[in-house]
């Protein structure tokens, strides 16, 4: 069993990872609330942007910072086209049709990045990698601290947003009652637009973070998505807070048991077991609660 000091840098890296699982959920939360639609084409977008990035810096000669803005707006932009040109047509449909079509745009952009990139290991510095400071005798660089700080400022932001404007009001009515909003004068078309932007902004940052935590690879960054749906379905896919608290909690978990070498082969199962133990928890206190009622 490591000692406690061999725990510490993965408890940065943790908190750094969380965060940027937190990103990806909170945009998940918002754009079902708002449409229905689980997203699972999040990490794949976020994959090719970095990717986007990437080429741009290297190969293009551009300066990171306008490469790293390209990034995000290409999340912004993809997520908005899908959700524009499928996001009407699919708007009576089950949900679990509504996530599986989300699933055709993973599949393209995996076989763009593919053709385009290959398989060849990258990797994508940020210039606050490289610089940080000392806690205690773990250096934390600016790049975790941004990606923990992120995911808690858009967690706040989102829930204030949510709470206080009308486009925040509106896409809470159509999470209980897509029909009768639109019957109150809701513009439902311009609101969903605005979710699927805001769900595809994030996924281009949290792409762009996760590209220098866990490096540049198509598949592993596109594979982001499980560790945020974990989080998302711990929330229930309506609490925002609950789904960063969750999203922290998945990235510690699975930073922690890597030094462990009996049971670290197994991390990756990391998010469908604790979901599945808060999804068994939760259903229990409400069978409870509802056999409280009944007697």
């Amino acid at each position: 069993m490591p000692s406690w000091e061999d725990f510490k840098p993965f408890i940065i890296t943790g908190l750094a990872l969380g965060g940027v699982y937190s990103l990806s959920g909170v945009g998940m939360v918002v754009l079902y609330r708002a449409t229905g639609v689980l997203n699972l084409a999040f990490g794949a977008v976020g994959a090719m942007g970095a990717l986007i990035a990437w080429q741009l810096i290297n190969h293009n000669g551009w300066s990171e910072g306008p490469a790293f803005l390209v990034c995000v707006l290409f999340g912004g932009a993809v997520t908005l086209l899908y959700g524009l040109v499928f996001g009407p047509p699919l708007s009576s449909r089950d949900p679990l049709i509504k996530a599986t079509a989300t699933l055709g745009l993973t599949l393209v952009l995996l076989g763009v990045m593919d053709l385009i990139w290959s398989d060849k290991a990258r990797s994508m510095i940020l210039p606050t990698s490289n610089n940080g400071f000392q806690v205690s005798d773990v250096f934390v660089n600016y790049t975790e601290v941004i990606a923990l700080a992120f995911g808690i400022g858009v967690m706040l932001v989102t829930a204030i947003f949510l709470r206080f404007t009308k486009t925040g009001t509106a896409m809470r009515a159509l999470a209980n009652d897509r029909e009768i909003t639109a019957t109150l004068g809701v513009p439902v078309r311009r609101v969903e637009a605005a979710a699927w932007l805001g769900c595809g902004l994030l996924s281009g940052a949290a792409g762009l973070l996760l590209s220098n935590l866990v490096g540049l690879d198509a598949v592993t960054l596109t594979f982001l998505v499980i560790s945020s749906l974990a989080a998302t379905l711990i929330g229930r896919l309506r609490s925002i807070t609950v789904t960063f608290i969750a999203a922290i909690v998945i990235g510690l978990v699975n930073a922690l048991v890597t030094p462990i070498l009996s049971i670290s082969q197994y991390r990756d199962m990391t998010p469908f077991v604790l979901a599945t133990i808060a999804l068994l928890v939760l259903s229990g206190r409400r069978g409870s609660a509802l056999s409280g009622r009944a007697g």
